[in-house]
């Protein structure tokens, strides 16, 4: 469950973001070139890395501000999952690319090439002292945001592909084992398939409009009827909009009649339960008395 933050933390969040956009993408710069000079495949996949990260978090950045914008009558939930379309477009773009390298890698594995060590190993020094202070920027926030957290974990798999790759080329200007520039290359390209996974998944659950997986439906049920004047609850549907924003939308059977302003008492007490135990933000009930016939916990949506 995310939990959401406020107007000053949000405009931290941005400058943050926006300052590692611009970390990333000098990192990219620098290390292709270096990666050019030096004939390294493995500072060249760290540019790629870096850059298609700084790519995807410009991205996000742009998106978090398309976010904001207000709800309209043709798009009645405002632009919020724009942020997870992006998300996704990063994760699937991110691992498209190492599988590219996978490639690149087994090539070169298979014909080693000289590699010049030395500027390998400065330039990856630079460029992981500035995705440790990027991963810095960004670590409060991406408990917060999907788009935020995929962005950290490319930051934390650039981290680690940096050592990897200053090791690597510490390793070439000492023993002249050239085909460890291959070797890192995939390793830093299967983790990153790795972690990515996850953000995808996570992507794919929120679009297909699943159920969140810390919310057992028989459970609610339970202890919905648990209170006074509920009969039963049945037709639900619990989905995320964002990753921070989840609704729910079920049909409430009451044990006796009541007056319409006698039910908002109930919905008040439901609402207030299921944002509580549930981090469930957003609930619409329809309340009724022997109107179903259909009483099942879950309904296909063209029944009752």
């Amino acid at each position: 469950m995310h939990k959401a933050i406020g107007p000053l933390s949000e405009k931290k969040e941005n400058r943050n973001l926006f300052i590692t956009v611009l970390l990333n993408l000098g990192i990219a710069i620098a290390e292709l070139l270096g990666g050019l000079l030096s004939n390294s495949l493995s500072l060249i996949s760290d540019a790629v890395h870096n850059l298609s990260d700084g790519l995807a978090m410009l991205i996000t950045f742009v998106t978090l501000r398309v976010s904001k914008r207000a709800s309209n009558e043709r798009k009645t939930f405002g632009y919020k999952r724009i942020q997870i379309l992006a998300a996704l477009f990063n994760a699937v773009t991110l691992l498209a690319i190492c599988l590219f390298l996978l490639t690149e890698a087994y090539e070169r594995f298979m014909v080693p090439k000289l590699v010049n060590s030395l500027p390998v190993v400065i330039v990856a020094t630079i460029g992981l002292l500035a995705n440790l202070a990027g991963v810095f920027l960004l670590k409060d926030f991406s408990r917060s945001n999907l788009n935020i957290k995929a962005a950290y974990l490319h930051l934390i798999g650039d981290t680690l592909s940096s050592v990897a790759v200053i090791v690597g080329g510490i390793m070439m200007y000492y023993f002249q084992v050239y085909w460890i520039d291959p070797v890192v290359t995939a390793l830093i390209s299967l983790y990153i398939i790795r972690e990515t996974y996850h953000v995808l998944a996570e992507t794919y659950h929120i679009l297909m409009q699943s159920t969140p997986s810390h919310i057992i439906l028989d459970q609610i049920r339970n202890e919905v009827i648990l209170l006074k004047g509920v009969k039963d609850l049945h037709h639900v549907h619990v989905w995320s909009l964002t990753d921070n924003e989840i609704h729910f939308e079920g049909h409430i059977e009451l044990q006796d009649d009541m007056y319409v302003s006698e039910s908002e008492q109930l919905h008040y007490d439901i609402r207030d339960m299921l944002l509580a135990r549930y981090g469930i933000t957003h609930v619409t009930l329809q309340v009724e008395k022997n109107f179903c016939k259909n009483t099942s916990l879950i309904v296909p949506l063209n029944e009752c």
